[in-house]
């Protein structure tokens, strides 16, 4: 049987693995990126590196710090914080792009470090964006970026991989926004959770390189673990485009060495020779095939606080939903084509942004607003009364100027309109185009730019057969629990998101201790959580629990409240690593969830039901005279609990 584009590349950055060895969807493996890219979190990631007792990176090539989360807080703190993380690039030689050089997936696309074939990973949940040009690029955590900086590798599953087949090209309007919103509303069922998507088929050729980028970056959105394009002709003219940057040699923080980063046209001309590698074989396996007509597209709106849930703008402009807000910005949408696409609608409809409305104005990157400004497109927006920020996320991750306020209905071009994100969560939050989002701007309502009518979406679905692995019974090693006994709280939301386990707002208080993390769990998701809880309480979930950001603290501020484990139907992937990783245990048991479902009274948002005994020994959970079985912890996941989590586990392999 055939490789995935996936596994073809998992293979060949595995480490330890036989020459020539084929790795599948499933299999665990070490793997060694060619990149681990971190921002604002380095300087979480620094004391992680400290603590797990290693003193020296393992290859400074590796790590690429770029800051761009909280630039507009000059605060003396926050300015002392960046200043520690660029002392650590120069101690360590690693390359460091400061506060304005860009969002840093934008930086790593932009200064080369991700190339065709490339597996880069990054301490962001949007590392997805990298599959635009052909890599394999997935969000690590904070705890497996301070592994990779020590030894240069960490673990990973190969994931399921989906096949997404674009037929036809867009229509004139439409974006590859439309086309990401379109694929997360028509397949919202989990089709493509935990998955790494393949785009393949003569659409995917149609779309430009800032296309896939948006496309690919919101596969996150869209649960998946990556989004990868194909190696052709778009790819490679964007690469040559490229190449003078790097000439150029003006990087900020870098070396300037085409040894870290950047690429020659020999390089090119060499991968293209090899393009065989970079595509998947004709008889490779997907867990599923989904289609969709690209012709069929129009322009849509997801939401409001909620990224599977969309209308189509003929739909929604006879609403005449009112904005307060509007926001051109972020990794998704602040591109070069992004920034004229808004800059052609306000030339067109002429005007001004309407009263009552604010529109903020972020280009992904210094070089983009540059080039955005040499056009004529920055002077178009911020004349029509555009407020410009600097180039980084800001209001994306609900941090500086111009955040939703209370009662506050906005439209964004962001990839996450998750409750409370973006500022209270006494607001809605629709996402759409930048074209739509400026439209909207200037008529203060949301509007599409042109007239578009609906069409029927041309789709298709075809689910392989499950491989479904029985649950059998596993070894307890010595100092984890043979069971766990405690009352359950139901959480009854899928795709219950980080946000509202642990609100962004805390995400970058490093200040905070580990009661006070415990205290605001789960606040933007219910309030008064925290008043029916008693320690021991063993928390269940629905379908996606964790979803959205990769931030770990989701994951510890339950280990720190005294929640033994999460139960879930499912789990984001991320979500789980960053829980096995901080020694929290985690496990999938869809049957509780239905059985919860049925026999409890519907509407509370946290419901208690009876105490449940979990045996480890057995896979066995029993609660009020039923059973459920669920996937035995292997003992490598046993031993990252018993460490304390992974910088416990790798700081006594250092020393060993």
């Amino acid at each position: 049987m055939g490789l995935t584009l996936v596994e073809k590349i998992a293979s060949v950055h595995a480490d330890g693995i036989a020459r020539g060895a084929e790795l599948r969807a499933g299999d665990f493996v070490s793997i060694r990126p060619r990149h681990v890219m971190t921002h604002d979190n380095t300087g979480a990631v620094i004391p992680k590196f400290k603590q797990i007792g290693a003193t020296r990176i393992a290859d400074p090539a590796q790590p690429v710090f770029a800051i761009d989360h909280d630039i507009q807080n000059l605060s003396a703190e926050n300015l002392g914080k960046y200043a520690k993380i660029q002392a650590f690039a120069r101690e360590h030689g690693i390359d460091f792009y400061p506060a304005g050089t860009g969002i840093s997936h934008q930086v790593m696309v932009e200064q080369g470090y991700v190339v065709p074939g490339a597996l880069v990973v990054g301490s962001d949940s949007h590392s997805n964006l990298y599959g635009a040009v052909a890599a394999l690029g997935t969000p690590v955590v904070r705890t497996d970026a301070a592994s990779i900086w020590a030894t240069g590798i960490t673990w990973w599953q190969v994931p399921q991989v989906a096949r997404v087949l674009l037929r036809g090209r867009l229509s004139p309007g439409v974006t590859g926004k439309d086309v990401i919103i379109a694929l997360c509303g028509l397949f919202n069922q989990d089709e493509v959770l935990n998955h790494a998507v393949e785009f393949v088929g003569d659409g995917a050729a149609s779309l430009s390189m800032d296309e896939r980028m948006t496309i690919a970056n919101m596969t996150t959105e869209w649960g998946a673990l990556a989004g990868i394009f194909p190696f052709d002709e778009v790819t490679v003219a964007y690469l040559r485009s490229r190449i003078p940057a790097f000439a150029s040699d003006r990087r900020p923080g870098t070396r300037g060495a085409l040894s870290r980063s950047g690429y020659t046209a020999s390089d090119i001309d060499k991968w293209w020779r090899n393009r065989a590698a970079f595509a998947p074989d004709a008889e490779a396996h997907y867990a599923i095939e989904l289609e969709l007509e690209l012709a069929s597209v129009v322009p849509h709106v997801s939401g409001p606080n909620d990224v599977k849930t969309m209308v189509s703008l003929p739909d929604m402009e006879v609403r005449r939903v009112a904005v307060q807000k509007a926001y051109l910005l972020s990794c998704v949408n602040a591109r070069l084509s992004d920034i004229h696409d808004a800059a052609d609608v306000v030339r067109a409809k002429g005007g001004r942004v309407a009263p009552g409305v604010e529109f903020y104005l972020a280009a992904a990157s210094a070089e983009v607003q540059a080039k955005a400004e040499a056009s004529g497109d920055w002077k178009a927006l911020v004349g029509a009364g555009a407020i410009a920020l600097p180039p980084g996320c800001g209001t994306c991750i609900g941090l500086g100027r111009g955040l939703v306020g209370k009662g506050e209905t906005a439209i964004s071009a962001t990839n996450r309109n998750f409750k409370g994100r973006m500022g209270d969560p006494d607001a809605k939050v629709y996402l759409a185009s930048p074209a739509v989002v400026t439209a909207s701007a200037l008529a203060g309502y949301i509007c599409a730019p042109e007239p578009f009518a609906n069409k029927t979406a041309g789709t298709a679905i075809r689910r392989a057969k499950s491989r479904a692995t029985p649950a059998g019974t596993v070894t307890v090693i010595a100092g984890f629990p043979a069971r766990v006994e405690g009352r359950i709280l139901f959480l009854d939301k899928d795709n219950l998101n980080t946000d509202g386990i642990y609100a962004g707002k805390h995400t970058y208080r490093d200040d905070l201790t580990k009661a006070q993390m415990a205290e605001v769990t789960f606040e933007n998701y219910d309030p008064g959580f925290n008043a029916l809880y008693k320690t021991g309480d063993i928390v269940v979930g629905g379908l996606n629990f964790g979803s959205g950001s990769s931030r770990e603290q989701a994951a510890t501020a339950l280990k720190f409240k005294g929640i033994p484990c999460v139960i879930a139907a499912s789990f984001s992937e991320t979500y789980k690593r960053n829980a096995f990783n901080n020694g929290f245990v985690v496990f999938e048991c869809p049957e509780l969830v239905a059985h919860l479902r049925a026999t409890l009274t519907k509407g509370a948002l946290t419901a208690i039901a009876p105490a449940a005994m979990i045996d480890y020994t057995t896979s066995m959970l029993r609660i009020a005279g039923a059973e459920f079985t669920f996937p035995p912890l292997s003992p490598a996941a046993q031993e990252l609990i018993v460490a304390g989590g992974a910088e416990a586990l790798i700081a006594a392999r250092l020393r060993g």
